[in-house]
């Protein structure tokens, strides 16, 4: 059975990125306030979400980056930050792609492990850039999977079904046959996977749990679906 699982926020979880980048930029001597950095940053990866799937290999990929570098210039610049407008590209870009530290969740290794062992194939499925391959492998994930789609890729995003198709031909499997998606949104992974006939379950780690259609079951953990694709 084909176990589809979302990135970030699921299997990924993401540092605080605004001390980080107000730590790189103090280091080449800008001085910077992390309510400054915060608010760059913000503007920074909104942009980036508008545009990842514009990044579909390494050209593009480079286009996107200093497409966002320049993003985060001007946001600092409108933040009052002094010396940022002289910074060469490379140099921000360098501190930017340093403050996005990205760290799998204590329960993903062994769930991952616990599923592949079970013989069910494991595909990431993510609205993500080409990056996410590289992503996954310096985190240790990308060993403990059968494969990654990226939607830059794909040409398709969560929800659309087409992404899915591809992780299926990914995994090996027939083109519509069942299988689960894990993932932490209900626009984007609850409604992707009905969209696509696989059994849909929400990661809500932390929080309340939103309301889900009839019939989703919501997790805590990643160590609990195992259990739930026997």
């Amino acid at each position: 059975m084909i176990v589809c699982l979302d990135a970030l926020g699921t299997l990924l979880a993401l540092h605080p990125p605004a001390p980080l980048l107000a730590a790189g930029l103090r280091e080449l001597g800008i001085e910077v306030g992390e309510r400054q950095a915060g608010a760059a940053i913000v503007a920074e990866i909104a942009f980036y979400r508008r545009h990842h799937d514009t990044a579909a290999d390494a050209a593009s990929l480079a286009r996107l980056r200093a497409r966002c570098t320049e993003v985060l210039r001007d946001a600092l610049e409108r933040g009052g930050v002094a010396g940022v407008a002289g910074m060469a590209p490379e140099a921000l870009q360098a501190v930017l792609l340093g403050s996005l530290r990205f760290e799998p969740y204590e329960d993903v290794p062994g769930a991952l492990r616990e599923l592949r062992a079970a013989g069910h194939r494991l595909v990431v499925v993510s609205n993500w850039d080409v990056s996410l391959h590289e992503t996954l492998r310096s985190t240790g994930l990308r060993e403990l999977v059968d494969g990654a789609i990226s939607s830059a890729e794909a040409g398709a995003s969560k929800p659309d079904p087409g992404i899915f198709e591809q992780a299926r031909a990914i995994a090996g499997v027939d083109a519509g046959a069942g299988g689960v998606h894990a993932g932490d949104s209900v626009e984007y992974d609850v409604e992707g996977a009905i969209a696509a006939n696989l059994r849909p379950v929400l990661v809500v780690r932390a929080g309340r749990a939103p309301a889900v259609p009839a019939g989703v079951t919501v997790i805590r953990s990643l160590a609990e679906l195992p259990r739930l694709a026997a």
